[in-house]
């Protein structure tokens, strides 16, 4: 798909999420190179996992900015919480959006479907509006790469059908590029939505496996591992992540005309994964090793008498295999940080991280 060039720099730029896991990495990565322009954070500091993780973020974000030549704002709220959001396009008229903010988490939307319609729909919904009332160079969007649901065709191409979805989670990430698409056709805004892929590495999210696990383990715990250990996934450090997105940023697909008169849609997708997937248990051994090289468990730590496997659970799936030669394509990028060296960066994380918060009761 033909590209418009999008300059970054002097931008007025929006990113929800932040200081969520990814947006708050895109945030310090934009404050890191941007000569000029101003980095709007949005998030509503929720207590879907602890929010001292997102203090810690911020507080990145805030010795970040005080180096930077750009400016960042912070504003704290819901993006589905129409006022708040039409004020914020309407006070800072960002030129490009980046919209990571969602309620994640596959599991929970099983108990907690109304969080998704809201978060994730509603608040997606009020940052087309914002959009559409300002129009913007681009909006990118995190997608996932649980909308290919329990597809048996590997590697997951963005040409595929994604009309099953295992989860309410992936539900609503499928009706967000539906409704990008519709947006990006009827009032030709660029929209580039990203299928993230199984995105680990230092502060991460504490309900993904590997920081639960590393919970569990440095407890004495037992950690279950689903589906006998017989799953596959296309784990992508955030790093990698990041650049795939701030790439994207930069290129919009290109506006043009269709024979009626009415605008093509401005649209795309794109796999952010690096296209080899890890078996789970060669992932949770390495995982297991770096926990022990930095310290977080004993030298003789008995892995086997810590491994408990279960049965699949409901909304997982085997395999995560993401087709990313489009993205190199289109961008001249494919992820490529191994596991054990973004295995190895968390752990050092986690042990400084856990060994620097306050005992219970303090």
């Amino acid at each position: 798909m033909a590209k418009t060039r999008v300059e970054l720099d002097g931008r007025t730029i929006l990113v929800t999420g932040s200081p969520g896991f990814i947006g708050a990495n895109l945030v310090l990565r934009l404050l890191s190179t941007l000569k000029g322009g101003t980095v709007v954070s949005l998030d509503n500091m929720n207590d879907y996992y602890d929010p001292a993780l997102k203090r810690y973020r911020l507080g990145l974000i805030g010795r970040a900015a005080e180096k930077s030549e750009a400016r960042h704002a912070f504003v704290e709220g819901s993006v589905a919480d129409a006022a708040l959001m039409a004020d914020v396009f309407d006070r800072y008229r960002p030129e490009v959006v980046v919209h990571l903010a969602a309620q994640a988490g596959v599991r929970h939307s099983i108990k907690h479907p109304e969080d998704y319609v809201q978060s994730n729909l509603v608040g997606f919904f009020n940052v087309l509006e914002g959009c559409r009332r300002h129009p913007v160079a681009h909006l990118v969007y995190a997608s996932s790469s649980s909308v290919y649901g329990g597809s048996t065709k590997v590697p997951f191409s963005t040409d595929d059908a994604v009309d099953t979805p295992v989860s309410l989670y992936a539900a609503t990430k499928k009706s967000n590029e539906l409704m990008a698409h519709s947006y990006a056709k009827l009032y030709d805004i660029p929209c580039t939505g990203l299928r993230f892929f199984s995105v680990y590495g230092p502060a991460g999210r504490p309900d993904m496996f590997y920081y639960s696990a590393s919970r569990t383990l440095a407890a004495g715990g037992t950690i279950r591992i689903f589906n006998y250990g017989r799953c596959q996934r296309d784990f992508t450090y955030v790093d990698d992540t990041v650049e795939g997105v701030y790439r994207v940023m930069q290129g919009a697909p290109a506006r043009a005309t269709g024979p009626d008169g009415l605008p093509i849609a401005p649209c795309a997708l794109y796999n952010i994964g690096g296209g080899r997937p890890e078996n789970l248990m060669d992932f949770v051994q390495i995982l297991q090793e770096e926990l022990v090289r930095a310290g977080v468990l004993p030298a003789d730590y008995d892995f086997e008498a810590h491994r408990q496997l279960m049965p699949m659970q409901p909304g997982d799936v085997p395999v995560t295999w993401a087709d990313s030669q489009p993205l190199a394509r289109d961008f001249g990028f494919t992820p490529a940080i191994p596991i054990r060296e973004g295995l190895r960066r968390f752990a050092q994380w986690y042990a400084e991280y856990e060994a620097g918060k306050p005992a219970a009761g303090n």
